[in-house]
């Protein structure tokens, strides 16, 4: 990220290179930019603009920081002057574009031409040049994002205490063991219907299919994760997809290890810092590189040294601190001989592998794969965990081999990572399906970025389908997360039942299915269908042992070392991914050829539809195993038959929003979407508006086909014709007609379906806003009730030249954990802390530094506002009144 001082092209390379080779790694914590809250970021958008204002923030404050030569808290340097760039460029001009950067003076790091991706360290200088360049359709710029705490007491201090006073009452549920059977709700995968399709199908578990991990680690000494079903070694490898050449990896992984430039000899030498002399193997071709290493409770190990031998890729590692590489092992990537060496204090023990890389043209850089956090392996744990807590229960494909990818680590993950590693991931490891549980909440998420067209591209050239976490920022319109954006990849929203809110949390839900407050909501900014699926969003499963185990206080028990309950769509991924996983491995078995697109139609065809459920938060519904399987099954006999698949075809449909002219096309996008205020495009309540929605047959046959249209999940807002008849190629418009009765967000899944194949061709959302206009002087108000774990949304529209938005919130029972949290109209929160939408409920530790009764929201951006009332988990009542009210000062 971050900017080299540049007299010349040929300094600036030089300049780029030698900060990679020379820089220690820190602690650096260098805040992401934030983006205008001033509404500048609308008004200065361009739907032709290939970096985007988002990005553009990052770079005008990276430059900002390097202007005022600042050093942000933990770092050895200050920020410098170049930044890293991720390029999509056209099909087949990889080449040419690499020169044009060249000749601009970028440090090209990275070419893969097979998806036309590039990877550049440019100067601030040359960044419109670069994004300019004609062959460059998308950019991306590499930034530090933040991971997600899915441990549901997180921060808290008083869990023992929580967890005494549920057991002391007795009406607690009982604790997991390894009497659990696999048919349970601590993990339930029996929700997909998973464990019964096993049960009548045993080989049907995963076996053949390797699953690649891209998060933040996978151990690999955990016992839940040693090997399949067949006995087979389960983690098959595991790798990092950061790299030093990025300067975010360089200055927040530290992980790597830069070694020296200058070649040191055995036996003994002193190293180039001159901190201590060294013993090592009689060899005259050595690097070394020292620093201390933190281990994940935070004890240090000083001065660790590693030697590394250019000649055959060698590894030494200090790990007793004597400052004697001959009594140490040799150590190999985990892929050769699967070593695992261990860093030890007086306090922790943690395994870690190696890996080694050329940095520049000449340097060296190696890599001591140490987890410092535990999601990665809770991940891996539910997609394919055998034998959990030492018995019957498993992950979802217990079957199945493991790649682990690491992109992140405890301060985060930097975007050149998650980019880089899924390239690797699909192209080198030989995996047929890849989890993503980590993304992050872009304004404008019509699914352009580059890491999306660069990831729609890999699913293509590969043949590997990649499964993504929707995102948990809330149960707000639009809320749905990058990349899970991208077109091709399956993004999962996170469901919940009655029993896993009992057994996983200790709360009585009174519903049977549903979905977590903190899911994200669809659909995209152009109307794009995401989330696509659901999958279930919570689960006891494993993490290492050297971190602090963490189940709910209120459940009354305790897990043992090595197991952890947590929440969010980063489990809901990992549970679609090993469902997908035990596809793949029946239809290896049966001789059925399996492409993404085929596995994406039979997964979403057979999607369980949850009727109590709106639309938006759902997509198709939850992934239902023996279903999609039944769909594969006579899917590959017709094709054995030469009977054609299903055609394809396209929606386009009108979008209003307050970011709508930054689309693509302007106004116009995938699905039907009006997000607009009354007055400014948007539609009032109990107002009837047509839309026109086009679909276009791309395949199949010239003449006519008749489809059925079929609306899902309809609150009787929308209506539209139940057939029409397409033509291929020939773009055809379909009159559908929203009517709100009543204010809020209204949507629907519109299917196309040709009744003569098994698929469902094509589903698009229709969703409407209808909000209540808001003048000065007047009050809006709501009331109603809310049920524990469940939400109730509003919509305001908040006119321009407002200066603030007050909402105040009241009518609650005593002892009642009710709150809001609002949502701007670009569909992020509008909440300025976090403890404002996490802890900030009445009756609950005082709101947490927040008032959960009143908040105003200053200078508000205008357009249509969401309010999101919420029960918690452990209010005492069922269902909670409540009396919302909102008013605005111009």
């Amino acid at each position: 990220m971050f900017r080299f001082r540049t007299a010349s092209p040929r300094t600036a390379r030089r300049t780029a290179a030698a900060l990679v080779a020379a820089l220690a790694v820190g602690g650096l914590s260098l805040p992401a930019a934030a983006a205008p809250t001033d509404g500048s970021e609308a008004s200065q958008s361009s739907p032709h603009d290939k970096l985007g204002n988002h990005d553009r923030s990052l770079i005008a404050q990276y430059k900002r920081q390097y202007l005022a030569r600042s050093v942000p808290a933990g770092a050895r340097k200050a920020v410098p002057d170049f930044v890293t760039l991720m390029l999509a460029v056209k099909d087949g001009r990889t080449e040419e574009a690499e020169k044009a950067l060249t000749e601009l003076g970028a440090q090209v790091t990275r070419t893969d031409p097979g998806i036309g991706y590039i990877k550049a360290n440019v100067p601030f200088a040359d960044v419109d040049k670069v994004v300019a360049l004609d062959d460059v359709l998308r950019v991306d710029v590499d930034e530090l994002l933040k991971l997600e705490d899915t441990r549901v007491d997180s921060g808290r201090t008083d869990v023992a205490a929580r967890a005494a006073a549920a057991k002391e009452a007795g009406n607690h549920p009982a604790a997991p063991s390894g009497a659990t059977p696999d048919d349970n709700p601590y993990m339930p995968t029996n929700e997909t219907g998973s464990v019964d399709f096993k049960k009548k199908n045993p080989t049907y578990d995963g076996r053949g299919v390797t699953i690649g991990i891209m998060d933040t680690g996978v151990d690999p000494t955990h016992p839940a994760l040693a090997t399949t079903t067949t006995g087979e070694r389960k983690l098959v490898d595991t790798v990092t997809g950061t790299d030093p050449n990025n300067f975010i990896d360089l200055l927040f992984d530290s992980t790597w290890y830069l070694l020296s430039s200058t070649k040191v000899s055995g036996p003994t030498f002193t190293d180039p810092g001159g901190r201590a002399t060294w013993t090592a193997p009689a060899d005259s071709d050595l690097r070394i590189g020292v620093k201390s290493a933190t281990l994940p409770n935070g004890s240090k190990v000083p001065d660790l040294g590693v030697l590394y031998r250019p000649s055959d890729g060698a590894v030494w590692v200090d790990t007793n601190g004597n400052h004697d590489f001959t009594d140490e092992e040799l150590l190999r990537p985990f892929t050769e001989n699967h070593q695992i060496a261990y860093l030890s204090t007086s306090s922790q023990r943690v395994p870690f592998t190696i890996q080694a890389k050329k940095v520049g043209s000449s340097n060296f850089a190696v890599n001591l794969n140490l987890i410092n956090e535990a999601h990665g392996t809770h991940v891996a744990g539910i997609t394919a965990a055998r034998g959990l807590l030492d018995g019957a229960m498993n992950g979802q494909a217990p079957g199945a081999k493991l790649v682990s990818m690491r992109a992140c680590h405890a301060l985060g993950c930097s975007s050149a990572a998650l980019t880089d590693g899924m390239v690797d991931l699909t192209t080198k490891y030989g995996v047929d399906v890849v989890n993503l549980s980590i993304g992050s909440s872009p304004a404008l998420n019509d699914g352009r970025s580059a890491m999306a067209l660069l990831y729609n591209r890999l699913i293509d050239t590969t043949g590997v389908q990649i499964v993504i976490a929707a995102g948990n920022s809330g149960t707000g319109t639009n809320t749905i997360g990058d990349p899970a954006l991208a077109d091709k990849a399956v993004a999962v929203g996170a469901s919940v039942s009655k029993a896993t809110w009992w057994a996983d949390y200790g709360s009585e839900a009174g519903f049977d299915k549903g979905i977590f407050p903190f899911s994200s909501l669809g659909p995209r900014e152009d109307g794009g269908f995401a989330p696509g699926i659901t999958a279930p969003g919570a689960a006891i499963s494993s993490t290492p042992g050297w971190l602090v185990s963490a189940p709910v206080a209120e459940t009354g028990y305790t897990l043992p070392d090595g197991y952890t309950m947590m929440q969010g769509t980063s489990m809901a991924a990992p549970q679609a991914t090993g469902a997908a996983a035990l596809l793949l491995s029946a239809a290896k078995q049966n001789g059925i050829d399996v492409t993404p697109a085929e596995l994406r139609r039979a997964v979403y065809s057979t999607a369980d539809y949850n009727d109590t459920v709106e639309a938006i938060a759902q997509g198709r519904g939850q992934f239902d195993v023996p279903a999609a399987w039944k769909y594969l099954t006579k899917a590959g006999k017709e094709i054995a038959k030469g009977v054609a698949r299903a055609d394809d075809v396209t929606v386009s449909a009108p979008v209003c929003t307050v970011l709508s002219g930054q689309l693509a096309t302007p106004n116009t996008g995938s699905g039907l979407f009006n997000s607009c205020a009354p007055g400014s495009g948007g539609q009032k309540v109990g107002e009837s508006r047509t839309y026109e929605v086009t679909l276009t047959r791309t395949s199949g046959r010239d003449d006519a086909r008749p489809y059925k249209l079929v609306l899902q999940g309809n609150d009787g807002t929308f209506t539209a014709p139940e057939f029409v008849a397409l033509e291929k190629n020939v773009p055809t418009v379909v009159q559908v007609t929203a009517a709100p009765a009543t204010q809020g967000t209204h949507s629907a899944v519109l299917t196309i379906d040709d009744p003569s194949t098994l698929a469902v061709e094509q589903s698009a959302y229709l969703a409407v806003e209808a909000a209540a206009p808001m003048t000065p002087g007047t009050t809006w108000s709501a009331e109603g009730t809310v049920s524990r774990n469940e939400t109730v949304r509003y919509t305001v529209a908040v006119p321009a030249g407002t200066k603030s938005l007050t909402v105040n919130l009241s009518g609650l029972a005593d002892d009642s954990q009710t709150r809001w949290w609002a949502f701007n109209p670009e569909g992020v929160s509008g909440e300025s802390s976090a403890a404002g939408t996490i802890y900030c409920y009445p009756n609950y530790y005082d709101g947490y530094g927040c008032n959960p009764l009143t908040r105003t929201y200053n200078s508000p951006k205008p357009g249509v506002w969401e309010f999101v009332v919420e029960a918690r988990r452990t209010t005492p009542e069922l269902r909670n009144p409540f009396h919302l009210e909102a008013s605005i000062a111009q």
